[in-house]
């Protein structure tokens, strides 16, 4: 009789540590098949938030959702808008308190080849660079511990944040991993550059003569910070003398280095021909007024680039100018701005 005691003592407990498991067991997110396009270098995904079929989506879920902002009208595709590369088409956004940004919202394009995030690079990772709109007091203005709440209370979003982390409960981490995912699959990399470096098409002669003036350090010299191929820019900071003294300081408003006054993040030029208006912000309304700048528009202010500094002003000629447009509407890749994945 003791025998059977100590069996039945020693297998109810097993039991119920099944009963238990088999409840609380939420099966592992399914690894999201990320394809990158020839061309583009491998990615660097942090291991802490891999990419995962239920990440993305959820991630995709929360940036078409207004219940991020504190008003529950804006959402993040209010301000980046897939048919514009990601962006505003109008100079300045407007928050929801209706006061407009100071700067030009930024094309969500290639952005898991980045490491710092905005025009004055104040964020240093994807997933912390989603808290900024969200928390800003001009743009979503809404606390993140509000959002969580609203999260938690939803019918359909602790059944999705189990499913994509393993857990029901919303948490700010969890919301930045998912938006951050969803960012990182928002890949261009087809456009008619692109399918000619494939040899799958060819450039017309004044798209070459523009890409040869692209690359031309005694023309366009574009290539020193707009990397030729690949992202088309290195995202460094630099002063591309917009003025002869800065209006906003750009990056010394996050390093309080005095070198880094008026100096900003150089852009990717994929689908620029889509992503007007122009420079942090936004006062250029036309591709060719950007190259006129570069050309003869530039100020020697005190942090200018270098590569501006030692240009000579007026090196191209109307044509030629006319021609590094045509270059860069190449860049232009209409798979991405109407792939149904990213809306």
């Amino acid at each position: 009789m003791k025998k059977l005691i100590v069996a039945l003592l020693f297998i109810f407990p097993l039991l119920f540590v099944a009963c238990d498991k088999g409840e609380d067991e939420t099966p592992a997110a399914t690894p999201y098949n990320l394809v990158i396009p020839e061309g583009l270098p491998p990615m660097n995904i942090p291991s802490t938030n891999p990419l995962t079929v239920e990440g993305v989506a959820l991630g995709k879920r929360l940036f078409y959702d207004p219940v991020l902002s504190r008003d529950n009208t804006q959402s993040c595709a209010s301000c980046h808008l897939q048919e514009y590369g990601f962006t505003d088409p109008n100079q300045f956004s407007t928050g929801i308190d209706g006061i407009q940004g100071q700067r030009n919202a930024m094309p969500l394009i290639n952005l898991g080849w980045q490491s710092k995030f905005f025009w004055d690079g104040g964020a240093n990772g994807m997933e912390s660079q989603v808290m900024g709109p969200i928390t800003n007091p001009i743009e979503m203005h809404e606390t993140m511990a509000n959002v969580v709440a609203k999260l938690n209370a939803n019918a359909e979003y602790p059944d999705l944040f189990k499913a994509a982390f393993g857990s029901s409960q919303v948490t700010s981490q969890n919301i930045m991993r998912a938006i951050a995912q969803f960012e990182r699959i928002l890949i261009s990399g087809n456009s008619k550059y692109d399918q000619y470096m494939r040899g799958e098409t060819l450039l017309s002669a004044q798209e070459l003569n523009g890409k040869a003036l692209f690359e031309d350090m005694e023309k366009g010299d574009c290539s020193h910070c707009h990397t030729m191929g690949s992202t088309f820019s290195d995202f460094e900071f630099r002063n591309t003398g917009l003025d002869s003294i800065s209006v906003d300081e750009g990056r010394y408003l996050i390093t309080l280095n005095e070198s880094d006054k008026g100096k900003f993040k150089t852009p990717s030029l994929r689908n620029v021909e889509l992503t007007g208006p122009y420079m942090h912000d936004g006062r250029f309304q036309t591709l060719l007024e950007c190259v006129e700048h570069y050309n003869t528009g530039f100020h020697y202010s005190a942090n200018l680039d270098p590569n501006l500094y030692f240009a000579v002003k007026g090196r191209m000629t109307q044509q030629e100018m006319e021609d590094v447009v045509a270059f860069l509407k190449t860049l232009t890749d209409m798979e991405f701005v109407n792939n149904p994945e990213f809306h």
